[in-house]
């Protein structure tokens, strides 16, 4: 079967068309490249052969470029893919240039300028919530109905998905115990999340507002933020995360565009606070999406979390980090916070699944509290497309090595 000849309903076809960055396996040379089904399209010499204004930007060793380009140039590249991909003619030209993706390898798909991660699930937070303040009237915490709580995580340590992760080490201190110790974390956890990448950057000192989300983010990944739990509660007192996440964040290899993800788009949750005019979202376009997620360790599946859900879009992270005045550059990444839904099997995280170690996963391969050396995380997920199709989203994988 050619490989421009997709099975029925393949989450990869052309209506999708990711980016990534490849090489293969026996040059090391980098380029852009768009996923059809389970090959992968030379972005830049399809430009090349066709004569592309655009080629310059898609044979780049990195997406930045593109990214930077702006909206406008975005929907140019990708309406130019899409027909190419689908245009018979041009099979003869293309079919070279389109290689399986089991002899490529797959490379950071953008450089990362700086790196947020949120909390935007108000399943999440009130699991959370429950498990450390069991005795609060509440457990959501005062201001969470009113801004998208965030951190500033470390740029250098995002690594793209089939990275192995050292199992850090640092300080921790068990409630009773009278001095922290010193050591590898025993409570390795993941968050599932999603990672949007912002392609064209704002001046220093002017918010974007919600109505900028589009122009501003270039598309998403599936991200799994890396979490030692028991790091974590020793330290993140009183100024919040920071060994505890920073020792890496693994993203996809592929880049899904916005414009994919039209049919996909629904409306947040019902908003329960008023809130104040620059996240006030409710007279605008449907500004959430339809994602749905699998969570997998070792080949099982142990949650299924349903991004519909979160209380707080994209759009409102993207205004809230910028109200301040702080700019955006390219290349800049912002996650989700962990995606969990209302039910015990669409919890994002092992700290929820677990309740914190309490109650054990009962895994083919044993019971699980948190992850063990040698355990393969992999996230997965597809959101609804055109006519009934799916969107399918590059997987993010990675396996736990010993610290």
């Amino acid at each position: 079967m050619s490989p421009f000849d997709l099975p029925e309903g393949d989450p990869f076809g052309p209506h999708n068309l990711p980016y990534g960055v490849f090489s293969l396996r026996d040059s090391g040379q980098r380029t852009v490249g768009v996923r059809l089904g389970d090959h992968v399209l030379d972005a830049g010499a399809a430009a090349r052969a066709l004569g592309s204004p655009h080629a310059g930007l898609l044979t780049r060793p990195t997406l930045n470029p593109l990214l930077a380009a702006g909206r406008t140039t975005w929907s140019e590249v990708r309406g130019s893919l899409t027909e190419w991909v689908t245009d018979p003619s041009l099979r003869e030209t293309l079919a070279p240039l389109l290689h399986p993706l089991s002899s490529v390898a797959l490379h950071l798909p953008f450089e990362v300028a700086d790196y947020v991660d949120f909390y935007a699930s108000e399943h999440h937070a009130r699991n959370a919530g429950a498990i450390f303040r069991p005795d609060a009237a509440d457990t959501l915490l005062p201001n969470w109905k009113h801004l998208p709580i965030g951190y500033h995580g470390r740029a250098g340590t995002v690594v793209v998905s089939g990275t192995d992760i050292v199992r850090p080490s640092g300080q921790r201190k068990a409630p009773t115990a009278p001095a922290p110790v010193f050591g590898p974390s025993a409570r390795l956890d993941i968050e599932a999340e999603v990672g949007f990448v912002v392609g064209t950057p704002s001046q220093q000192g002017r918010p974007v507002p919600l109505s900028g989300f589009r122009e501003h983010v270039f598309g998403l990944c599936l991200l799994n933020d890396w979490s030692a739990r028991d790091i974590q509660a020793w330290e993140y007192v009183p100024l919040g995360p920071f060994l505890a996440k920073s020792f890496a964040t693994s993203v996809s290899a592929w880049i899904t565009p916005l414009e994919a993800l039209d049919a996909a788009r629904v409306s947040p949750p019902e908003r329960t606070h008023p809130l104040l005019p620059y996240l006030d979202d409710t007279s605008g376009e449907p500004a959430g999406y339809d994602l749905r997620i699998s969570v997998a360790v070792n080949g099982h599946v142990v949650s299924e979390p349903p991004f519909s859900t979160m209380y707080w879009t994209a759009a409102q992270q993207l205004a809230h980090m910028t109200v301040n005045g702080a700019s955006l550059r390219t290349g800049d990444l912002y996650g989700s916070g962990t995606v969990s839904g209302p039910a015990e099997h669409q919890r994002g995280c092992l700290l929820e699944l677990t309740w914190n170690g309490r109650d054990p996963l009962e895994l083919p391969d044993g019971k699980r509290t948190y992850l063990e050396d040698g355990d393969v995380v992999t996230l997965s997920a597809w959101a609804p497309g055109p006519d009934g199709s799916r969107v399918g989203l590059g997987e993010v994988s990675g396996r736990v090595l010993a610290g």
